[in-house]
């Protein structure tokens, strides 16, 4: 088992320090490398409050903001018009795990071996946001779904809880997290600890309705959950993230919290007031869209919370969803929609990959707006770091994401760098024009024009075969570094 708050992360941390009192050294991380940043105040950079918020599952369609027909999003709704609303946001992967890495390493998760969901953990060399930011004086927390790891080794619990998976033992709290209220992986979206009463959303037939369900909710070694654990597990969750986020400002420290919903993830259940929205619609729909409007009241009490504390104004609160759509037809898990993308969940098409993305940040932000330029979940951490006073070095085979920070601050640019993506046998590099995508492990590739052509419908790998050599050629090259970096 790892313990990283031992030798080797005290040094890391004593040097993270050094520089930022300094403002001299560089700083080479197992993240990404950083080098101070000369700032216009004193030196002294700003330390605003970061919130991550993420859904499961949700597709770019499944908020009322991008023109979803029946479904209620007034919370995300809101956060698009005030703050930046990213309409080329891209989780790291099409699916689970993967996605959540890197958002907590800016870096790709074929680098560290988290191929797919249920597959690796976090391993001890990398170093998490939490991490990154403990020893400059923030307090952490994570909320909701982990799925970076198992959280205990000694008893049976969620996919891989137990001796049997012991090696993937990788907890929140062994990866910088001061505050826990986490699963490994999910859980029914209505009454989380027990096996929902109805069928048609995703439950398994060998499954006794009412009986537990398997998954518990860990706030550290051995310690385990059993009170308020009724109704729906957005409100459990953030009636977790609220007292620590009322704790943090009381104490005037800054703080970073994860909150990562299970929803709308099978099991998708609603409780009956939400499903009352979407009564003129099929039950599988009053689930599923009643799931997601209850995650957003829970994103709106979030919101009016920060305001009664007084500190919405220096806290970056960002939402995104993990990957696209769930796709599957059966036991009713195909509501949700990818809007006018093709693709959904495991895909690399757009759909499965091109998901909701927004920040709310009002002393950052001068005004709303539109972000086109694409964007992605390993952007998170060096975005952090340099609203910290870092800069994001050019270490190759560091960092996959790049700061938004200029975005944030002067609006729309183009990405300096594409984008890579391997899922499987996937592969794909995202420019901001252009997409090259294989499904044979490269021995193929299709060419879309993003801009012309959202949709991906015609195939233009025939008519430029210029702009595919060189797209090839830089996914070539990124591939070997992640496995450079994933061999040491």
């Amino acid at each position: 088992m790892k313990n990283k708050s031992l030798k080797d992360h005290s040094l890391l941390r004593r040097d993270f320090l050094k520089s930022m009192g300094l403002g001299t050294a560089a700083l080479a991380l197992p993240g990404c490398s950083l080098l101070p940043r000369s700032e216009d105040n004193g030196g002294k950079a700003r330390r605003p409050n970061i919130i991550l918020c993420m859904s499961d599952d949700q597709g770019w369609g499944d908020t009322g903001y991008n023109g979803h027909p029946h479904l209620k999003t007034p919370a995300l709704d809101a956060m698009a018009r005030s703050g930046i609303r990213f309409d080329r946001f891209y989780s790291g992967a099409p699916v689970c795990s993967p996605t959540r890495g890197s958002c907590l390493t800016g870096r790709h998760p074929y680098r560290y071996g988290i191929f797919g969901a249920n597959s690796g953990h976090m391993p001890e060399r990398e170093l998490t946001l939490a991490e990154a930011l403990k020893p400059l004086g923030y307090t952490t927390g994570h909320f909701g779904k982990w799925h970076l790891g198992t959280l205990t080794a000694t008893e049976k619990d969620s996919n891989r809880g137990g001796p049997k998976h012991k090696d993937h033992y990788s907890p929140p709290w062994d990866n910088g997290f001061d505050v826990c209220f986490s699963t490994e992986a999910k859980v029914p979206t209505w009454d989380p600890m027990l096996n929902p009463k109805s069928r048609i959303q995703g439950v398994s037939k060998k499954s006794e309705p009412g009986t537990p369900y398997g998954t518990r909710f860990w706030t550290g070694p051995g310690e385990k959950v059993e009170d308020n654990l009724e109704g729906d597990d957005s409100r459990v969750i953030m009636d977790r993230a609220i007292p620590f986020v009322r704790d943090a400002v009381k104490r005037n420290v800054p703080f970073l919290a994860v909150v990562w919903f299970h929803a709308p993830h099978a099991p998708v259940v609603a409780g009956p007031d939400h499903r009352k929205i979407y009564a003129d619609l099929g039950e599988g729909e009053q689930h599923y869209y009643g799931c997601i409007t209850a995650l957003d009241q829970q994103v709106g009490r979030l919101r009016q919370e920060l305001r009664d504390l007084g500190a919405a104004e220096e806290t970056m609160l960002w939402y995104c969803s993990d990957n696209g759509p769930e796709g599957r037809k059966r036991e009713g898990r195909n509501q949700g929609s990818a809007g006018p993308f093709r693709g959904r969940k495991r895909s690399l098409f757009e759909g499965g990959v091109r998901v909701p993305g927004l920040l709310e940040w009002p002393a950052g932000i001068v005004e709303p707006r539109v972000i086109d330029s694409p964007c992605c979940t390993s952007d998170y951490f060096p975005t952090v770091m340099e609203v910290l006073g870092f800069m994001p070095g050019n270490q190759a085979g560091s960092c996959d994401g790049v700061s938004l920070l200029p975005l944030i601050e002067k609006g729309d640019a183009p990405r300096p760098v594409p984008i890579g993506f391997e899922s499987g046998k996937q592969l794909s590099l995202t420019d901001n024009r252009y997409k090259l995508i294989s499904q044979d492990r490269g021995e193929t590739y299709m060419l879309f024009d993003l801009r012309d052509d959202p949709g991906e419908t015609t195939d233009l790998a025939e008519e430029k075969p210029g702009t595919v050599e060189a797209m090839r050629n830089l996914v070539e090259s990124w591939r070997a570094s992640c496995e450079e970096s994933r061999t040491g």
